[in-house]
């Protein structure tokens, strides 16, 4: 029986999200990890850097080369487009979605004489109108080393996606959670996906897939891919079923971050991808 390769970031949490996919493949597995650019530059923010395609371009020449046979990422880490011939096939069950508010250890209030780190503006601007009188700075580095530095009290708080630290078994550090209308996730957190080439027998990885998480993942990316959204985009997209019935929730936020508006849509799941455009062209064009 032919050993699958499976590509991943060399992170903690990358790493656990391909035991979770490996742990559902029914053939050999071998995890093949990996530094990615988007892992190696720290000091600045993503989007002065290039955005989300740093996290997968050193994953993307690996699956293209044929060196791994399919790879595994955080499905909001992803670029909206993918490279032709290396679509995602497959989407795992989705975790907790919300985002979660983490403090210094041993502290059990809010200190906002300190700034509150996250990792993308979309956060930004949300928390913003949570807490209008914190200073909110960017904060880069794996879920480890964003907790060193909030330890160091570099930070008064951070806020991370509650999956990530429920996978890293640090649950114990969340102070709260953050509803979905306190803070609309990213498109596609809390799933994780994998991608192959084009062609590949996927049979594997039925086990693995999960048609709710991609029926859901396939509305809320095609909102942020229609407003041009990427790692820098302050744009965030959740979708719900109950039954076959999708609803979706977007935020669109001006260039100039001076419009931010809210809204919602909702049709059969087999119009995802046509319900996330109509939501973000709504949203775009309203006065």
């Amino acid at each position: 029986m032919k050993t699958i390769k499976l590509g991943s970031r060399d992170s903690k949490l990358a790493v656990i999200q391909a035991e979770m996919v490996r742990a559902a493949v029914p053939v050999p597995c071998e995890l093949v990890t990996m530094k990615t650019t988007g892992d190696m530059i720290l000091d600045r923010t993503l989007d002065q850097i290039g955005g989300k395609g740093l996290f997968v371009k050193e994953l993307d020449r690996a699956l293209a080369a044929g060196e791994v046979d399919f790879t595994v990422h955080s499905l909001k880490d992803m670029p909206m487009e993918q490279p032709e011939g290396l679509p995602i096939v497959a989407y795992s069950k989705r975790a907790d979605v919300r985002d979660a508010l983490v403090l210094q250890a041993g502290l059990q209030e809010l200190d906002l004489s300190k700034p509150i780190g996250c990792a993308s503006a979309r956060r930004r601007i949300q928390l913003k109108r949570l807490f209008p009188e914190a200073d909110i700075q960017p904060v880069r580095g794996n879920v480890q080393t964003r907790l060193r530095k909030l330890d160091e009290g570099q930070y008064g708080a951070l806020v991370l996606a509650a999956a990530g630290l429920h996978r890293l078994g640090l649950e114990g550090r969340i102070h709260r959670y953050f509803s979905p209308d306190e803070i609309l996730p990213a498109a596609g957190q809390a799933i994780v996906a994998v991608q192959g080439r084009e062609g590949s027998d996927l049979s594997c990885l039925s086990a693995f897939a999960d048609a709710d998480a991609r029926d859901c993942a396939l509305a809320e990316r095609s909102f942020t891919r229609t407003l041009d959204g990427g790692c820098s985009s302050p744009v965030a997209a959740y979708a719900k079923l109950e039954n076959d019935h999708l609803i979706l929730h977007g935020m669109y936020v001006s260039e100039d971050e001076s419009i931010v508006r809210f809204g919602q849509c909702e049709g059969d799941r087999s119009q995802a991808v046509t319900l996330g455009i109509q939501l973000a062209q709504q949203l775009k064009q309203a006065r």
